[in-house]
């Protein structure tokens, strides 16, 4: 049975990206693997009857089924035609669709069938269908079946179910061995590389979400994934360390080789989360690795490792992982004097974030931050934002340095002095430019202001003033606030950065301060009901706010109802805010508030 394969790639030299399956075969593979009988380097594919069976059994998949026996049998006939050819069919690309959707529905011993029939004879054959495109894919998922060992108690016979868990234990010990016996060759391969990084998952006891063929979108793309923690067998403990001494004796591929990084990081990352102790052992040995390394004399080899596009990432994930104790030595012996160089690299950057927001639980970031300060006016100009975001932000959360910090960003916004450009602060800080740029000065010395309105409100400048709102004494921010128009703060309330600014500036505020900002809002919380991001924002205003100011807001949104009903957001806030009952039984609705005032106070004392 035949299908058209791509070519393979070579894994030496540069780095290519994994790209996702069916991109380049959508069109011309289905074409192509109609007439022939041997695909590239001779190897057999599957042939279009074939193919259009599994394209079936996929959309069956997904009408789903009336009962398990229906659901049991149906597997058990599928999994009839898969043997004898299962290498076969997991590099087929709709092969490998339809086998990675069957196979959380097999049982554990179903799950070992196909993983022994995949490495042949003498398990060898592994190797082959894991550095496959198509056929990584069905072994990770293959792999993954084993955290469900845990949940099928309640369903099977305890000696039944021992028994096939032993045997699809096994097989992922026997994966294992034909891994570490190419282990340079695996993690340097695009494909062959994420099923060393879902064994690594496996072994430790814990899973990420599944990989999607499809690319995340902006907000997907920075989340942090979710793990699900497992029981594990007790082999799964020695084979995580026999796999992690294996990996770190080829240590010199993580800090070359942008694929093999990856898999270093993931071992850091579930070693970290599931066994401390190792994780500790690991970064240990990794730092001293990257610290032994030839340099010019009199320069850290750290710092070359730092810009380096390959191993930034790998340096950026021991820092974000290290205890106390190493983070102290690396800054003392390789950093210290360097930040302000390497903030301002374009690659160096990133680690310098994460070794800000790392340092600030201890008292090293008092160091780290007086270095840093000195750069400020230079980093900013290099645009290298999240340097600047991050050392606010770790100034909040350590509770140090944070009147320095503030005073910092009025001279390098060029609003410090004379002081009645304080109160200008805040649209500087959130569009990211000087008092010159913004309000259009010709000199620094310059006091003639212009009403300027509201313009740029740019991502980095929302988190900075994000971060500054955490800061112990927000008098400055709040005073630039209340002297914003109206029409502005309903800009601000819009936008998808400044609506975040509005809302942590206004719930964070004492009710006094809050009062003085929301009579600068009078007149505009019905547009604000209307606005998509608005009426977030508003909500977020009603849940902090008094009875009082809930009373002044409520009043105002009344006199709209049909507008407010009609709308797609605004009935939301209606219908949250009981405004039905503020106009019908004023007496139940004020009751209702002063009841919630009161539950909110108090399990605001007790949380203090």
């Amino acid at each position: 049975m035949l299908e058209k394969t791509e070519d393979r790639m070579s894994q030496k030299g540069g780095v290519t990206k994994r790209r996702h399956t069916g991109e380049d075969e959508e069109e011309g593979g289905e074409k192509k693997r109609r007439g022939g009988e041997k695909g590239d380097g001779g190897r057999k594919l599957l042939d279009a009857m074939s193919v259009g069976y599994f394209r079936r059994v996929g959309e069956r998949l997904g009408e789903g089924f009336a009962n398990s026996e229906e659901r049991e049998m149906f597997v058990e006939n599928v999994l009839t035609e898969v043997k004898g050819k299962a290498a076969v069919v997991a590099m087929d690309r709709t092969g490998s669709f339809t086998l990675q959707r069957l196979l959380p529905l097999c049982r554990p011993d179903q799950v070992a069938e196909v993983l022994a029939e995949l490495g042949g004879e003498s398990g060898s054959e592994l190797k082959a269908v894991s550095c496959d495109r198509c056929g990584g894919h069905v072994v990770e998922s293959a792999v993954r079946q084993i955290s469900k060992l845990s949940q099928t108690a309640a369903t099977t016979e305890e000696e039944e179910e021992e028994e096939e868990g032993g045997v699809l234990e096994a097989q992922v010990l026997s994966l294992c061995q034909v891994v570490r016996d190419s282990i340079a060759e695996f993690i340097q391969h695009v494909h062959g590389s994420h099923v060393v990084r879902t064994l690594l998952h496996v072994l430790s006891g814990c899973l990420g979400p599944l990989r999607t063929e499809t690319r995340p979108g902006a907000k997907d793309r920075n989340a942090v994934p979710q793990m699900t923690d497992f029981e594990v067998p007790t082999s799964f403990w020695y084979e995580m360390k026999n796999l992690t001494d294996t990996l770190m004796d080829n240590v010199n591929l993580s800090v070359t080789d942008s694929v093999a990084s990856a898999v270093f990081q993931t071992m850091l990352t579930v070693s970290h989360r599931k066994r401390p102790k190792l994780c500790k052992q690991l970064l240990k040995r990794i730092m001293g690795y990257l610290t032994s390394r030839s340099a010019a004399p009199g320069v850290s080899p750290l710092l070359v490792f730092l810009k380096d596009q390959a191993s930034s990432h790998l340096v950026e994930m021991i820092l974000q992982l290290s205890h106390k104790a190493l983070l102290r030595d690396l800054y003392k012996n390789h950093l210290k004097g360097h930040l302000v160089d390497l903030a301002l690299h374009s690659i160096a950057n990133f680690p310098i974030q994460r070794l800000t927001a790392a340092s600030a639980k201890h008292t090293m970031f008092l160091k780290l931050f007086d270095e840093l300060i000195q750069g400020v006016e230079a980093i900013l100009a290099a645009g290298h934002m999240g340097v600047i975001v991050q050392l606010a932000e770790s100034c909040a959360e350590s509770g140090e340095k944070q009147e320095d910090m503030i005073q910092c960003l009025l001279r390098a916004f060029h609003c410090a002095e004379p002081g009645t450009r304080h109160v200008n602060c805040l649209p500087l800080f959130m569009s990211l430019t000087t008092y010159e740029v913004y309000y259009h000065c010709e000199t620094a010395e310059s006091t003639v202001q212009t009403e300027v309105p509201l313009t740029s409100i740019c991502y980095h400048g929302s988190r900075l003033v994000q971060s500054l709102a955490k800061f112990k004494e927000r008098s400055l921010l709040l005073s630039s606030l209340r002297t914003q128009t109206p029409a502005d703060l309903l800009k601000l309330a819009s936008d998808p950065a400044g609506s975040h600014v509005l809302q942590a500036l206004i719930t964070t505020s004492s009710d006094k301060g809050r009062g003085k900002i929301l009579k600068r809002l009078e007149g505009q919380f019905v547009p604000m009901a209307c606005s998509r991001l608005g009426s977030r924002v508003l909500e977020a205003i009603w849940n902090s706010a008094s009875v009082t100011h809930r009373h002044n807001i409520a009043q105002e949104l009344v006199s709209c109802e049909s507008q407010l009903r009609s709308d797609q957001f605004a009935r939301h806030v209606w219908a949250k805010f009981a405004l039905s009952h503020y106009s019908h039984r004023r007496g139940h609705w004020q009751e209702i508030q002063s009841g919630e005032s009161k539950k909110r106070k108090l399990f605001s004392d007790i949380l203090e």
